[in-house]
């Protein structure tokens, strides 16, 4: 496949600069129609200043139109985009999205590297490169369970991010007799986040470094072409390719956008098809020309598609007209605005046919780095909730290399914000003497129980199940889930500590515990309890996330789980 971009990457190119001619309009065009139909026009040309030679006409098409396919097919793909913003404090952020329409990445699981790490590199031949010593701590998002993915940042405030650029990225080839500065593309950017504080120190080291073509099946199967976008707190930003078999090409980011290929000299030439873009609301059009008044709210024939040219163009637009903001604060929740504009669903740029089953979107994880502050932010397609590393707090002197993974039951919250209006206790609702007001929040410590229906501590009138570590096999009785059953013990309630909302489960026919051990269940949700051996377990999507064993103090007692279901769907239990 490497092999095949590279020969349609130089044909798409080439072939149209022999034409004297310049197609940017049509990149990022999902009617490929029209494309065809340039290519031809284009081939018709060429023929007629070459009549006689008509093999070389199909050769031109037939290579377009494969170089054309096979470069957009990738680009809509496989997209991301990054953008900066400053701040009036001095504040310098550097944001972007993570697209990736092949299957679930695993970006959500977060990589801490302490100082003085020794690392090896690896080639093509194995680990036998570039050996050092780090003298960073950083963090970085992985991939695929490798070391290393599409951001990290270190205690110095350097920001590295990788994005795709297949079949325009070309490494250098492996020299045994070079084999002391040769990295792999992930050995670079863990390199760079390891060994430097500023963008001036990756620049004045890139000398003495050979980034060479490693496969890593381990990483999606596909060809690891990359470009890079590096930043410090200075506000300083550089973006690094590899071109031409490892010769290396620097640009200065236009307001830190970035997105995949073609090269950032073509986004540059590109830019200029949109000069006169402006965000000022637009006039009506005066009468006489095509007699149709326009009016809209700026940015008006703004490229809306996901191909990479487009994102770039849209990202100036909306990163130039971000107002003035006065804090590193305000920068970062600016930019997961900004981004907001880019994430995708999965079947706008997927054939319905191959969507993979593993992820719900393409935009699987969005970051935002505050270097001044040294903070690492993020959102991902299973929480929208920002959390936030503060990397200033960590002491990378003593700490491991660590692994701390996010969304490990990929269970997006909503809070129920309704307010609970009292009415009288014959209708099975507190009343104003545990109420006090419109919802049982009120009085601390409480919390309003559907299968109780009436407020509860969840610790009093719970049952508590220990979170249950599936790598050890042992329970962490410090953090505890606690399971309220209705008092006809048909429904069961269970309070996370990690969520605002509870979720409710309804008990199983004694015909269907007989066959399994399942005794509660919501199939919506995919939890379940079930008993087993000598203990109650708690799952989320068949997996063991809680426990609890018979017997324990304030435990579900196995007498008391329901046996059978009356027509009504109450529960005939035996106490």
């Amino acid at each position: 496949m490497r092999k095949i971009m590279n020969i349609a990457n130089y044909l798409f190119y080439n072939t149209l600069n022999s034409f004297e001619f310049s197609l940017p309009q049509y990149w990022g065009i999902f009617d490929f129609t029209r494309f065809q139909q340039a290519v031809m026009q284009l081939a018709d040309e060429k023929h007629k200043q070459e009549p006689k030679n008509n093999t070389m006409k199909k050769f031109y098409i037939a290579y377009l139109l494969l170089a054309a396919s096979l470069l957009s097919g990738w680009q809509a793909a496989l997209g991301c985009t990054g953008i900066s913003l400053k701040s009036r404090d001095n504040g310098f952020v550097t944001a972007r999205t993570v697209e990736w329409t092949l299957h679930d990445a695993r970006f959500n699981r977060v990589l801490f590297v302490p100082r003085n790490k020794p690392f090896q590199a690896s080639t093509a031949r194995g680990a036998n490169g570039k050996k050092w010593t780090g003298k960073f701590g950083f963090v970085s998002l992985t991939a695929y369970g490798e070391s290393f993915g599409p951001d990290g940042m270190n205690e110095e405030g350097l920001y590295v991010g990788m994005f795709f650029m297949p079949g325009f990225t070309e490494y250098a080839m492996y020299d045994p007799e070079k084999v002391d500065q040769c990295l792999s593309v992930g050995d670079f950017m863990q390199w760079m986040l390891s060994s430097c504080a500023t963008v001036k120190q990756v620049r004045d080291s890139l000398d003495k470094l050979i980034v060479v073509q490693v496969d890593n099946k381990a990483f999606g199967d596909i060809e690891q072409s990359f470009h890079f976008k590096i930043a410090d707190q200075t506000g300083a930003s550089l973006v690094i390719e590899f071109v031409n078999k490892g010769e290396k090409r620097f640009y200065e980011p236009v307001l830190g956008v970035i997105t995949n290929g073609p090269t950032y000299d073509w986004h540059l030439i590109n830019l200029r098809n949109y000069a006169l873009q402006t965000g000022e609301p637009q006039k009506p059009t005066p009468e006489g020309n095509l007699g149709l008044p326009v009016q809209g709210a700026g940015l008006i024939g703004l490229p809306g598609d996901y191909a990479s040219p487009s994102r770039f163009i849209r990202a100036i637009a909306l990163t130039a007209a971000v107002r003035p903001l006065a804090t590193s604060s305000d920068a970062v929740m600016e930019a997961f605005r900004v981004l907001d504009h880019f994430n995708m669903s999965l079947g706008a740029n997927v054939s319905l046919k191959k969507i993979p089953d593993d992820i719900v979107s393409t935009t699987q994880i969005t970051t935002a780095c505050d270097l001044k502050h040294k903070v690492f932010y993020f959102h991902t397609m299973w929480n929208r909730m920002i959390r936030k590393i503060d990397l200033g707090s960590i002491d990378f002197s003593l700490m491991t290399e660590t692994i701390i993974e996010d969304d490990i039951d990929k269970l997006n919250n909503i809070s129920n914000i309704t307010p609970i209006v009292p009415i009288n206790e014959a209708e099975g609702v507190p009343g104003e003497d545990e109420l006090l007001s419109a919802t049982c929040k009120r009085k601390a410590g409480y919390v309003w129980s559907i299968a109780k229906k009436r407020c509860i501590r969840t610790f009093e009138d719970g049952s508590p199940f220990s979170e249950y570590n599936k790598m050890t096999g042992s329970a962490n009785s410090e953090k505890v889930a606690f399971v309220v059953l209705s008092d006809d013990r048909s429904l069961a309630e269970i309070f996370f500590p990690d969520r605002e909302v509870s979720f409710v489960l309804q008990a199983l026919p004694e015909s269907q515990v007989d066959i399994m051990p399942v005794v509660y269940e919501n199939s919506l949700e995919r939890l379940q309890i079930r008993h087993y051996r000598d203990y109650f377990h708690l799952l989320l999507k068949d997996e063991i996330m809680y426990v609890q064993g018979f017997n324990i103090e304030n435990g579900l007692l196995y007498k008391r789980i329901p046996t059978t279901l009356s027509s009504k769907g109450t529960t005939q239990g035996a106490d």
